[in-house]
């Protein structure tokens, strides 16, 4: 238990306590190593992504298609020069390599990453449009762009994947965390994830390192894809980089709060999940699992079946 503050304390006696914590208690300090990225530096870099991603549709005063050309490059200039920096920063952290290889991996993951916004953006548009078709309440693309906590959240998950793929470390978990601060939704960068995602309110979903999510896959808020247990090496420590979070086929729907854990745990393609299920288990393609009562229900889907999401109750 804390003791008690002591109102005699001057500043000089807290920074002598301070100073002594500093000594005992490890783990928590970051003394004479590498410069770190900074969360300013990489939020920054998250919400400049977002106008490249999207340009025009969060700059302050109007962009015209003549400004387009020098406004992009004057953008892409300024982000891999900051991007570079940081990602050597990340890369210096990992001390696997001399400042001089660092700097120089650095300036080429910068320049690859920057390289896949084209085919990143055809990707994304894909997100968009399975927000519009996903919801009834959307009256437009641009409400989807501006007001849709997914998209930002997705966004900067498949921007980090490509760096998270590149083996930068510190990095892509940072511009997630930006986006999971913004919207609720925590979606690891290690995630691979199919075109058409959607996820609807976005707030609680969590989404494991190891998730594999197909092509037109849709999530209500609270949802996991989670891990049911990890393995541990001989001081008990976890094993890292092993599969431990489900995956889940094309044409998936999962409602509000279900839980779905374990890596070897397969939801089968054009399958709907109910809300607050709770599986530990694979389920068959074309399958329906909810609750009926207190019992676990998994079977086939019929063609017409579908789940109403305000209710809970099957329309068929």
């Amino acid at each position: 238990m804390l003791s008690h503050f002591c109102p005699a304390m001057t500043l000089d006696d807290i920074t002598r306590a301070l100073l002594a914590s500093y000594a005992e208690t490890g783990g928590i300090n970051h003394f004479d190593g590498s410069n770190l990225p900074s969360e300013a530096s990489v939020n920054r870099l998250a919400a400049d992504f977002m106008h490249l991603l999207f340009p025009g549709f969060f700059d302050v005063k109007p962009v015209s298609r003549k400004q387009v050309p020098a406004l992009t490059n004057r953008r892409l200039a300024d982000i891999r020069r900051r991007l570079a920096a940081d990602i050597e920063k990340a890369l210096r952290f990992s001390k696997q390599e001399t400042a001089a290889a660092a700097k120089a991996r650095a300036a080429e993951f910068a320049m690859t990453l920057l390289g896949r916004l084209p085919a990143l953006r055809a990707v994304i548009q894909t997100d968009v449009q399975a927000a519009y078709a996903g919801d009834p309440a959307a009256r437009s693309t641009e409400e989807i762009i501006l007001a849709y906590p997914c998209v930002l959240v997705i966004s900067l998950q498949r921007l980090a994947h490509e760096l998270f793929q590149l083996g930068v470390p510190l990095l892509p978990r940072m511009l997630t965390e930006y986006g999971h601060e913004r919207t609720g939704a925590d979606i690891h960068p290690g995630a691979t994830i199919g075109t058409h995602f959607f996820v609807d309110h976005c707030t609680g979903v969590v989404i494991g390192e190891t998730a594999v999510i197909g092509n037109h896959v849709k999530l209500y808020q609270g949802v996991t894809l989670g891990a049911k247990s990890f393995e541990v090496d001989q001081a008990g420590n976890p094993v890292k980089g092993v599969k431990r979070h489900p995956d889940i086929g094309d044409h998936v729907t999962i409602y509000a709060h279900a839980t779905i854990l374990g890596g070897d745990t397969r939801i089968g393609a054009h399958s709907v999940i109910g809300g607050n299920v709770w599986l530990l288990e694979s389920v068959p393609a074309h399958s329906i699992a909810y609750y009926k009562g207190d019992d676990l229900v998994i079977r086939a889907r019929q063609k017409k079946e579908s789940l109403v999401a305000e209710t809970g109750d099957w329309d068929i």
